[in-house]
């Protein structure tokens, strides 16, 4: 039997039965910002306060609890950073078995303890998820644990594709769905539901641009492994495409769009700002969609549904992922400006900040520097600015006043 005969409505609806007294139903939330750009009523669905914080443990819980007798004696083995980690954790510990769990040495410290206090036993092993996984498999065939792929089986895609039962049941006439894509298994599992009972919807996959394996591969008709990734997106920067997955996105799926990390962060920005929603990187690629891609491209029939894929998001990047939302936003400007070491030469420089009505955030000095003259010092400035236009206004205000001026990334 081939992938694309093992995930129908059957398989679906049967770990709906099986998922109804475990995950929670998420709300959707009425976006009226997002609904003024898109030009249709759009709709935040927040699988962010789904148990153990993203739609993992849907399909995590829906594979494990379908494992034999046997294999469940064996326990399960996982390999993540992050969410997957923490929905195989708390499915296995919900159903009774044990489960082992491989991270990277660098994975993040609250998802590290949420996997523990979810009942995992976790090791760390390798740089890199594909050092993690490495181990994760060498463990399953020392022990005879089950390993429990993200992604890439079809109990899994069927678990996930719970989250478009639920969407249809909140928004009967959905017309577009927009889902934060990483292995494909959400993305997948979307597909093949609304596929059979809404096939007038359109589904539209996300990516973020610096971890874009999907559009190659669906162009070259399978799987290929993207060459880098450089993304904060950290929750759906995977290489390689599920094999399962594939073939249902290839069918179902006609568009996929990149998202740059500008519109990521300003898409946190506002889900946290306009929303009151705390969403990962990753969580908020259909929002970047939604915000930064061209109205062709979209071709959105309303209404309008987001996924809002994943919550799980260390405090210490949140906070520089606020600065860089800010800055992409036009609404935080950071500078360094040369100015003469004088009595009243900050004040000058700061009565010009004071006329364009900019605030300032924090000011700092630099005498030093190979670029200085004796009688110059370097003023490093934090600005609060009301938008691109603002922001401009300010740059063109020093520039006119003489000052040299250059802004800090």
């Amino acid at each position: 039997m081939g992938a694309m005969e093992l995930v129908g409505m059957e398989q679906i609806e049967a770990a709906a039965k099986l998922l109804a007294p475990v995950i929670r139903k998420t709300p959707i939330v009425a976006s009226r910002v997002l609904s003024e750009r898109a030009g249709s009523e759009v709709w935040l669905k927040c699988e962010n306060l789904q148990r153990t914080g993203s739609f993992k443990p849907r399909g995590a819980y829906n594979r494990i609890a379908n494992l034999p007798s046997d294999d469940r004696a064996n326990g399960v083995v996982a390999a993540s950073a992050g969410n997957h980690a923490q929905g195989v954790a708390w499915a296995a510990t919900s159903l009774g078995i044990a489960s082992t769990v491989f991270m990277p040495v660098g994975a993040s410290l609250p998802k590290l303890a949420a996997t523990k206090a979810y009942g995992a036993e976790v090791r760390q092993v390798g740089e890199t998820i594909d050092d993690s996984l490495d181990a994760a498999m060498d463990f399953a065939e020392r022990t005879g644990a089950t390993l429990i792929h993200p992604f890439d089986h079809p109990d899994i895609v069927a678990g996930q594709a719970t989250v478009a039962l639920e969407i249809l049941e909140q928004i009967p006439d959905v017309g577009t769905v927009l889902v934060p894509t990483g292995g494909g298994g959400l993305l997948a599992g979307i597909a093949v539901a609304l596929h059979q009972l809404a096939p007038q919807v359109r589904v539209i996959g996300v990516q973020a641009a610096e971890a874009a394996a999907w559009p190659g591969s669906l162009a070259a008709g399978k799987p290929l492994r993207v060459e880098r990734m450089a993304t904060m997106a950290d929750g759906i920067a995977v290489g390689l495409p599920g094999k399962v997955p594939f073939g249902y996105v290839a069918e179902h799926v006609p568009t996929m769009l990149t998202v740059n990390e500008d519109s990521l962060s300003k898409a946190l920005l506002l889900c946290l700002e306009r929303a009151k929603l705390i969403v990962e990187p990753a969580g908020a690629a259909a929002v970047a969609a939604l915000m930064s891609c061209a109205t062709a491209d979209l071709d959105l029939k309303g209404p309008v549904c987001a996924v809002l894929s994943g919550g799980n998001i260390d405090p210490l990047l949140l906070t520089r992922l606020i600065g860089h939302g800010l800055s992409a936003a036009g609404r935080y400007l950071a500078l360094r400006v040369t100015i003469s070491d004088r009595p009243g030469g900050l004040s000058a420089l700061l009565a010009v900040v004071g006329k364009t009505g900019a605030s300032v955030v924090d000011v700092a000095h630099a005498r030093t520097g190979t670029f200085l003259a004796l009688d110059e010092v370097e003023v490093w400035l934090t600005l609060e600015t009301r938008g691109p236009n603002h922001r401009d206004d300010v740059l063109g205000a020093l520039t006119t006043a003489g000052y040299a001026v250059r802004v800090e990334d």
